[in-house]
């Protein structure tokens, strides 16, 4: 994997810039999805002249342009960014985009052998997959906590009310970048944000004083980002309120972590299940159907989650409720 230059007049466009070769097949859509927070995501747009980032660094905030280049044989990607913090932005670009994320010992012959033929079919039809890594602990600790005990409706409303209430505009935003585009508020931005605010979006007590909680210790929380994916998960279960889920779907996005499930997902145990044995299960069930897989579970649930397998639907529905009028 290697960077070159970019032509001139890209880069003239741009605070910051690069282009990003992989080193072999890419989808950026596919490697990316994962991180949006809906179609509605505020952060993050997508474009007919490609993915829109906005995000904080050390350095200020940073808007981030992505798409593909180059021929499929030799796939690359073009990367601008705006703002303060546009070169920390583009150095972290190869992280976000999978750089680190090794797929050999999952593509190994003999480990194949091991994988129901749904998973094996489904790589083969994605090989461009990669699982990004982000960094940025508190862009994705937020909306994960909101994420907690609600329908993804719920808290995906909430999370656009108080983007739009409280984030800020991305640099270049309505001139080089979408004019919906926003920054999340920092760690001391959502700490201000009053308790009535938090209850207009929908944000019960529990879950905005676990944010509360949490983002007190913002520098020690970013700091995470440079540990193990494990050790990192493990340490944000010691604050109260963040339990085995939340660090789950935290270093997925933080680390592109291989290996981390969703154990107390409202949904994720009956698929696997299902996909697996035909038969919905629980938790322990969903742990012992993947064990053989440890390192790479969260690899065979990606690939299921693109084999197109559709659980049944029957069942009772978690309820949609307002709180925001109580």
């Amino acid at each position: 994997m290697t960077i070159a230059d970019v032509p001139a007049g890209f880069a003239a466009a741009a605070d910051a810039s690069l282009r990003w070769h992989p080193g072999g097949p890419f989808d950026l859509l596919q490697t990316l999805g994962t991180l949006l927070r809906g179609h509605g995501d505020p952060a993050i747009r997508t474009a007919p002249d490609g993915i829109w980032l906005a995000f904080s660094t050390p350095a200020g905030p940073a808007t981030l342009r992505l798409c593909g280049a180059g021929p499929r044989a030799d796939p690359a990607v073009d990367v601008q960014a705006w703002g303060p913090g546009a070169t920390e932005a583009v150095d972290s670009v190869p992280r976000l985009l999978g750089r680190d994320d090794d797929w050999s010992g999952f593509d190994d012959p003999v480990f194949h052998a091991t994988l129901p033929r749904m998973v094996v079919e489904a790589r083969r039809r994605n090989p461009a997959v990669r699982l990004p890594a982000t960094g940025r602990m508190i862009d994705s600790l937020v909306p994960t906590i909101l994420e907690q005990k609600v329908t993804v409706i719920e808290a995906r409303r909430g999370y656009r009310y108080l983007m739009y209430r409280f984030g800020t505009a991305a640099p270049g935003a309505g001139t080089v970048a979408p004019a919906n585009l926003l920054v999340q508020p920092t760690a001391e931005q959502w700490l201000r944000i009053p308790s009535w605010e938090w209850h207009k979006a929908g944000v019960g007590p529990q879950r905005s004083a676990t944010v509360m909680r949490a983002l007190r210790s913002a520098v020690a929380l970013e700091r995470l980002a440079g540990l193990p994916a494990a050790e990192a998960g493990a340490k944000l279960q010691t604050i109260p309120g963040i339990g085995a889920w939340t660090a789950a779907e935290i270093v997925q996005r933080t680390h592109g972590c291989p290996d981390s499930i969703a154990v107390g997902d409202y949904h994720l145990a009956a698929y696997v299940g299902a996909a697996l044995t035909g038969r919905r299960t629980d938790d322990a069930g969903m742990l012992r159907l993947l064990a053989p897989w440890t390192g790479h579970r969260q690899r065979v649930v990606r690939m299921l989650g693109l084999s197109g397998f559709r659980k049944p639907t029957f069942g009772p529905r978690m309820t949609i409720q307002d709180h925001r009028h109580h």
